[in-house]
């Protein structure tokens, strides 16, 4: 069924507003999937925080088109699938990375983050960037482990000494 031209400036209005606001963005080919497959891909996209919607190319070259993913308007060739990272940027690649383990059918085509666009090989690197609660995790370990070594090594010349007392406490108590 073709779009009237007020869908069609619907569509592209509601592409270019998810996509102004995305952290990255992945662009597969879902040729062969079938339509229970793109429900779970949906289903798990929207649990992720993931925008997931098949677009028209022509449509999607207009709604990129002055964000930052307009580097992806010359890959938008074939029947595919957008999905834009809105929560952190590895999601949209999580997703995908682990849809695509269960079905070979979906392809990753095309990667962008940043303004950059990337190929099909950096979804994995995109997809082991840790989320916000990770990253702040692992700041915060990093933040706190030169004060944990200040206070072990203060405190080990007292516990030294007392090792060394108890040691010759014990010693005079066997002789």
């Amino acid at each position: 069924m073709a779009l009237r031209l007020d869908d069609k400036i619907a569509v592209v209005a509601e592409v270019a507003a998810v996509a102004a606001k995305a952290h990255s963005a992945v662009a597969a080919e879902y040729r062969g999937l079938s339509v229970a497959n793109l429900t779970e891909l949906r289903k798990t996209a929207r649990q992720s925080g993931v925008y997931l919607r098949v677009v028209k190319n022509t449509l999607a070259r207009r709604a990129v088109e002055g964000t930052e993913f307009a580097c992806m308007q010359d890959g938008l060739i074939g029947p595919l699938i957008l999905a834009f990272s809105l929560e952190d940027p590895g999601s949209a690649a999580r997703v995908f990375a682990d849809f695509a383990k269960q079905n070979e059918k979906l392809i990753v085509k095309l990667v962008a983050v940043g303004g950059k666009p990337y190929g099909p090989a950096e979804l994995d690197r995109l997809a082991k960037l840790p989320t916000r609660e990770q990253a702040l995790a692992l700041l915060m370990g990093v933040m706190k482990a030169p004060v944990e070594k200040l206070v072990r090594t203060l405190a080990e010349p007292p516990a030294k000494l007392a090792r060394t007392l108890a040691a010759i406490r014990d010693q005079k108590e066997a002789a």
